[in-house]
Order: C-alpha cells, then sequence, then structure tokens
C-alpha cells in the first residue's frame, strides 16, 4: 500500500515521498478522523440524553401519545429530521470552496440535529438493549474499519456496489413510509446492517487514499472532517439497523 501511495505522489509531480513522514502523518490524520468521529458520537449522545430526561423539551420535537409512547415529530422535528440532508447536500457541492471552520460548523450541527432524532430510540427502546447494542455497534465499526485500513485489497468497485444498494435501500424506505410492511421493515433493516458495514471498511480506504493525494496541502484539514463525517453517518445509520434486531421496547 505504501508503494502505491507512493507512485500517486510520483505521478502527481511530487517527486520522491518521504515513507516515515508520511507514515507518521497518516496515522495522526486518521487519529484526528476518529476523534472528530468519536466526538460527534458523544454529542449526539448527550442532546439524545438531554431529550430524554426532559419532557419539555422532548415534545417540542416528538408527539406522545396518553401512554407516553412516540406517535410521531412535531413541525420542529421533522425539521431537525429533514436539515441534517440539506446540510449533507450543502457540503457534498460546496466543501472544495468552504472554509475549514464552516465545514466544522456544519458537522457539530448535524452531530447535533441527529442527536435529537437519536433520542426516539431511548423512548422506543430499554437503556440497557440501547447500550448493549451501542457496544456491538462499536466492536462492530472497529473491526471494519480496521480492516479497511490494513486490507490491500482495492475497494473502489465495492464502493459503487454499496452506492446503488444504497439509493435501492433509500426507495425501498420511502415505500415503505407510504405502504408499511413489517416483512419489508425487516428485508430493509437486514440490507441496511450490510450495506453500512460494507461502507465502514469502504470508506476508511478511502479516507486512506485521499490523504495520499493531499499530502503537503492545505486541505488535510478539511479531508479529516469530511471523513469523519462519512464514518459518523456510517455508525449512526449501522446503530440504528441494528437496534431493530436488538432492541428491547419499552412496555
Amino acid at each position: 500500500m505504501a508503494n502505491e501511495y507512493s507512485q500517486v505522489f510520483n505521478r502527481a509531480g511530487v517527486g520522491a515521498v518521504d515513507q516515515a513522514a508520511f507514515d507518521a502523518g497518516l496515522r495522526s490524520h486518521m487519529l484526528s478522523v476518529y476523534n472528530y468521529m468519536a466526538s460527534g458520537l458523544a454529542l449526539s449522545g448527550i442532546v439524545a440524553m438531554l431529550m430524554f430526561m426532559s419532557p419539555d423539551l422532548a415534545k417540542t420535537f416528538i408527539q406522545f401519545n396518553a401512554r407516553g409512547q412516540v406517535v410521531g415529530f412535531t413541525i420542529l422535528g421533522w425539521v431537525a429530521m429533514l436539515a441534517p440532508i440539506g446540510l449533507l447536500l450543502l457540503v457534498g457541492f460546496k466543501a472544495a470552496t468552504m472554509s475549514l471552520g464552516s465545514i466544522q460548523a456544519i458537522y457539530w450541527t448535524l452531530t447535533v440535529l441527529m442527536g435529537i432524532s437519536l433520542s426516539v430510540l431511548l423512548f422506543r427502546y430499554t437503556g440497557a438493549s440501547v447500550a448493549r447494542t451501542f457496544f456491538i455497534t462499536a466492536a462492530a465499526f472497529g473491526a471494519l474499519s480496521l480492516y479497511g485500513y490494513t486490507t490491500k485489497r482495492d475497494l473502489s468497485g465495492m464502493g459503487k456496489f454499496l452506492f446503488m444498494g444504497l439509493i435501492g435501500l433509500l426507495l425501498a424506505w420511502i415505500v415503505n413510509m407510504i405502504s408499511p410492511s413489517g416483512t419489508m421493515s425487516f428485508i430493509i433493516s437486514a440490507v441496511g446492517v450490510l450495506i453500512f458495514s460494507g461502507l465502514i471498511a469502504y470508506d476508511t480506504q478511502r479516507i486512506k487514499e485521499e490523504y495520499a493525494e493531499a499530502w503537503g496541502s492545505d486541505m488535510l484539514g478539511k479531508i479529516a472532517v469530511l471523513g469523519a463525517l462519512s464514518l459518523y453517518l456510517n455508525f449512526v445509520n449501522l446503530f440504528q439497523f441494528l437496534m431493530s434486531f436488538l432492541g428491547q421496547e419499552r412496555e
């Protein structure tokens, strides 16, 4: 893999690569990515817990029935649910021209909004099952990301397949919202687990490759935040799909 990175720089006309400096920089870069991701998960968790512990705040975003069960979202709740899509589109189209500070602001805003939507899981499932599923997700993420980091296999082809699967998953989810089906929900959850598991490995390798291409430039800061955003979304989605299998609903 190191030789492949050296070839990238040689083709770009940068010249010989100081392998020791490159490897040290890569480790530092990946640590920055994981730190951003972990901090984002922590912030989302804090927001979700604040929502769960403050019924008045929760009712601003979530609709409950007389038994305290979640039945839907308020207008503000739907804004919080849909706003991350707009932020992701903004980053997707404007990241190249945005400053590092702007991308960081979008990242932290998105994690706060995700925390609001994730709070629904705390109201729907027992705390023990949420904690258990979180640790299972963390263990799976660690193993898959390690594979993506260490494998010498080119995962780019898998990335195209996963992207098409993601589009199909989104369409199936929309159809299931219009015409709910228990069987379809199960299939969506199973496919979702497989897709986001694959994306964790794929995105980890992609982040390494992006570092190689941007090594020595002032783009590394933005690449670190964007890489963390990808891994954060993969983690959160994998966690939510696993909850549909492992979560124990409150009585």
